[in-house]
């Protein structure tokens, strides 16, 4: 979701930026304007930011859990706009990578930051390609190929789809707000089948799973008065995928929420703010920071009442090296009435204090 219009905006508080800013008129997101594939599925360096963003549950040849999570943010900077210099910081890459190891207790984290035109970065318009590096995501046919080289951990996954993007919000207009000019162009792939190879600490062995990727770019920040947010994708057991976010006020109230559910039979279902509702249940202390998550939840969409519970507790994430922020972003399990139901990856941002921007 629009969320991570705040890391973005971080960066450029936090010294990755620099020079004065020009007065750039981004486009703005409009409701009407359909998503057109497969032009959509590449970047879109117009606007201020975007992201992908793939989460997923894998298997070991043991059948033990992981987690792992790939992110790439743009961002145009509005600097550097009339130079003809490549090196002109126009545009700016992020990436964060994560695996969650149960047997580790906490994640293994990496990240990167650049200026394109700067090394081996890039992304494409058209198709999903996006890199920094010997990190990157990237769309072939019917599947996606990320590959992430860390310190401590590595992976090379390959990303199948079998269904057409799952388009979040009014065909892919995603409010934030009551005022129209808090939105994003969104869209999510759940159910994505996974293969290929994780290293940990350099002992590579094969995994198979199923993952999420989100897609999302905007122009607008967030609502001044927003705290943070809590955002949900869960690859439901029946073939079926659910997304849900709130943002939250500085009361820790609700100040926008909504959700999208993929049925079995490919029937998407979009709920308003007020059919989606977040209630938690059970917090962690980080020993490292002293913030307070809400590691656990009831999750209410229209009828259906989920429970969503973590893989483990410790699963925070810090980017204060890039983006400035620290947040909760973890493999969690989802439940329905007792039984099972799915497995997904749970964001929190915003509980230690307000993200603030500028």
């Amino acid at each position: 979701m629009q969320r991570r219009q705040f890391l973005l905006a971080l960066a450029a508080t936090n010294g990755l930026l620099t020079g004065p800013s020009a007065a750039v008129d981004f486009p703005p997101v409009r409701p009407g304007r359909k998503l057109a594939f497969p032009n959509d599925f590449g970047a879109h360096p117009d606007f201020r930011t975007e992201w992908w963003y793939a989460t997923g549950w894998l298997r070991r040849s043991d059948g033990r859990p992981l987690g792992f999570q790939i992110t790439f943010f743009r961002v145009r900077t509005g600097i550097g706009e009339t130079s003809a210099s490549r090196f002109a910081p126009r545009q700016l890459l992020l990436a964060h990578a994560a695996i969650a190891d149960p047997a580790l207790g906490r994640l293994r984290h990496a990240e990167r930051a650049v200026r394109v035109g700067v090394g081996d970065s890039g992304f494409r318009e058209g198709y999903t390609q996006v890199w920094i590096g010997d990190w990157r995501l990237a769309q072939d046919g019917d599947h996606y190929q990320t590959n992430v080289q860390a310190s401590d951990f590595a992976y090379d996954l390959k990303l199948a789809t079998n269904a057409p993007p799952l388009l979040n919000g009014q065909g892919g207009y995603s409010s934030k707000s009551s005022d129209p000019r808090h939105a994003s162009y969104y869209y999510s792939r759940p159910q994505l089948a996974v293969s290929g190879s994780v290293s940990l600490a350099g002992r590579p062995e094969a995994v198979t799973g199923r993952a999420w990727l989100d897609h999302e770019w905007s122009s607008e920040l967030l609502p001044a008065d927003a705290q943070g947010w809590d955002w949900v994708g869960i690859n439901l057991h029946d073939g079926g995928g659910l997304m849900a976010f709130r943002l939250r006020d500085t009361r820790g109230n609700a100040h926008w929420a909504a959700a999208s559910l993929r049925s079995t039979g490919k029937i998407d279902q979009i709920y308003p703010p007020q059919a989606v509702d977040f209630l938690p249940q059970r917090r962690w202390r980080s020993p490292r920071t002293g913030i307070d998550y809400p590691v656990a939840w009831q999750l209410h969409i229209g009828p259906r009442r989920f429970e969503l519970n973590p893989l483990f507790d410790d699963q925070e994430l810090d980017s204060r090296r890039t983006v400035g922020a620290v947040y909760w972003e973890g493999a969690i399990r989802a439940s329905e009435n007792g039984q099972p139901v799915g497995e997904g990856y749970l964001e929190l941002a915003g509980y230690g204090e307000k993200l603030r921007i500028g």
